[in-house]
């Protein structure tokens, strides 16, 4: 179970973490500025297991592979939206962030609700309703749990 931050249509990765950011070395030093532009307080108060929840073409902009990386640095379980921009998508396959589509979540919840999303059903549970989603097929959930596609092709 963990909780909702919510956010509109087409967040791009700028918002996720602004270009200036990308100039400190780490992920770890980057998250602190996550979704500063959009929720000052997110990077403070989103905790391990907490989620993502968005309209559509969440996270459009540029390629960045650092969007996905801080959601992930962060401890957000998954991000949930209604679509995404292709790019992002793959990216956070890559570094092993779960990307969920859920078309009806996001006009049915609010921020600060509990969540719990089971990726093998495709199911999202939230204030005693059930919500259908991406089911993920088996092969895409042992990337995800090897920690993304390059740690999975880098593994003996």
């Amino acid at each position: 179970m963990g909780k909702i931050f919510k956010f509109n249509q087409d967040v791009d990765t700028d918002q996720i973490i602004a270009s200036q950011y990308l100039l400190f070395p780490t992920i770890d030093e980057m998250k602190a500025h996550a979704f500063e532009s959009l929720d000052a307080d997110f990077a403070s108060t989103v905790k391990e297991g907490d989620y993502v929840v968005a309209s559509e073409n969440f996270g459009c902009g540029s390629s960045r592979e650092q969007a996905p990386s801080v959601l992930k640095a962060l401890g957000v379980k998954a991000v949930v939206a209604k679509s995404f921009a292709r790019i992002f998508y793959r990216n956070a396959i890559n570094i092993g962030l779960p990307v969920i589509v859920c078309k009806d979540l996001y006009d049915n919840v609010s921020a600060g609700d509990d969540m719990e999303l089971s990726m093998e059903e495709g199911i999202v549970r939230v204030n005693g309703k059930e919500y259908e989603c991406t089911k993920l097929p088996a092969y895409m959930k042992g990337i995800l749990d090897q920690g993304g596609l390059i740690a999975s092709l880098n593994k003996d």
